[in-house]
């Protein structure tokens, strides 16, 4: 007897879809959003015209229609469309996968394979995608929400074309929501406010717009409810944020240029977002102190032990109080004489010391522990400089034969105008020495 479950016709025709479902595009031209990668001479719409379509990684937040536009890529140039997802496919089913689209090849047809959440498998899975890329037998999407720099192989990125698609404007909301309004055969029960305030809560993700419009329409209201009358039938959706993922990146990044900006309000408002979407505190301690030591250095010597006392303060009162000392520390910073002359300094250091190899120190400047050691002249010409003039000898201290690289380079701001001077006397003293 068969299985009425993985039967077809076990489901009826008039089987409720999802509003998502049954408004989801069946040409590329109908897709909302994306203008710039499906438009004629962008990306995917160039790659259309020329009938020459590469594999490709789908890279962008949820809801912006990858899924969509990947099995509308197939309907255009005529390709089996075969959809897995990293999460439940093992080796088994991805040998299946490639063994059925080798023998759908040698019957005259290509597969376009769609790889939802790809970053989900691991180097060596997605190793196994190479030989069959290459030969034709399939022609990979991957889709994925992390940033594939990061999570893909290099040898699967060199083989395929990475296009990046944008979260939904308000307007392309809107217009998302007026085709529901088409479907539905209604328009929502809001005021324009409390419209506006729904597709807000979407946050440019156009699959959570369209289920916050089906729980909408379904109320039965009798007249339009205004913002708060619909806040108090709906749940506020979390801001998108993954603590491990292109996010948590992208909101460091924000914090971190705002400190070195300048700008304090900017600063304070990228890190509450963080606190808001969960991330650890001390993680932010930890970037703020380096951010410390990175743009502020030795403009303000104090920066950096005031975060370090910022964070103290933090594993001594926990949450939220001790929030609000890592809070002030992000002000401090961002008021904070800026340089970057120490960092600058260190990376010039480290480069010098990869170029020049092993070169040995001056023999002048080695110890000389033993009498072998005096013989070969180490210590020889040595002046200490607590003896020389002003406590400066001006010897040379880099290898013998080494060209003298300027690495230090303070800056006339905050407490390094004050080092600057000092650094510049030292200059004049090891020139009139013949250093």
């Amino acid at each position: 007897m068969p299985d009425l479950f993985d039967s077809p016709s076990a489901t009826p025709p008039k089987a409720p879809r999802p509003l998502a479902d049954r408004i989801r595009p069946t040409r590329l031209s109908e897709v909302i959003g994306q203008t710039r990668v499906l438009a004629n001479d962008g990306p995917l719409g160039s790659m259309l015209a020329a009938g020459s379509l590469s594999s490709l990684i789908l890279w962008g937040p949820p809801g912006v229609g990858k899924t969509t536009i990947a099995r509308l890529l197939a309907d255009e140039t005529d390709l089996a469309f075969v959809q897995i997802s990293a999460i439940f496919t093992g080796v088994p089913e991805l040998r299946r996968v490639f063994e059925a689209a080798r023998l759908r090849r040698q019957q005259g047809r290509g597969t376009l394979l769609f790889v939802d959440e790809i970053h989900r498998f691991n180097k060596a899975q997605q190793d196994g995608f190479l030989p069959h890329m290459e030969d034709g037998t399939i022609l990979l999407v991957g889709a994925t929400t992390e940033n594939p720099s990061f999570e893909l192989n290099a040898a699967l990125l060199s083989r395929a074309q990475v296009i990046v698609l944008e979260r939904l404007s308000l307007a392309e909301l809107e217009l998302l929501a007026q085709r529901a309004e088409r479907e539905l055969g209604q328009k929502l029960p809001l005021t324009p406010e409390a419209r506006d305030a729904l597709l807000g809560m979407a946050d440019g993700d156009g699959r959570a717009c369209l289920n916050l419009i089906e729980q909408v329409a379904a109320w039965k209201a009798t007249a339009p409810l205004d913002t708060d009358a619909m806040a108090q039938r709906l749940m506020r959706r979390a801001a998108k944020y993954d603590k491990s993922g292109d996010e948590h990146y992208n909101l460091i990044s924000a914090l971190h240029k705002s400190v070195r900006g300048s700008d304090p309000d900017a600063a304070l408002y990228w890190f509450a977002r963080m606190l808001e979407g969960g991330e650890d505190p001390r993680y932010l301690a930890r970037r703020i102190t380096r951010m410390a030591v990175e743009d502020i250095g030795l403009a303000d010597p104090a920066a950096a032990r005031h975060c370090l006392d910022a964070w103290a303060i933090y594993e001594r009162l926990g949450s939220p109080e001790g929030e609000l000392a890592l809070a002030q520390a992000v002000i401090y910073l961002a008021l904070a004489p800026k340089s970057n002359a120490g960092y600058a300094a260190y990376k010039g250091a480290r480069a010098e010391a990869r170029r020049t190899g092993s070169l040995m120190p001056p023999a002048h400047i080695l110890n000389a522990p033993t009498k072998l050691m005096k013989d070969q002249g180490y210590g020889a010409g040595y002046a200490y400089d607590h003896d020389a003039e002003h406590g400066f000898s001006g010897q040379n201290y880099f290898p013998d034969g080494m060209k003298r690289p300027v690495l230090y380079l303070p800056v006339e701001r905050g407490f390094e105008r004050e080092l600057k001077r000092r650094l510049d006397w030292f200059v004049s003293q090891r020139l009139k020495r013949g250093g």
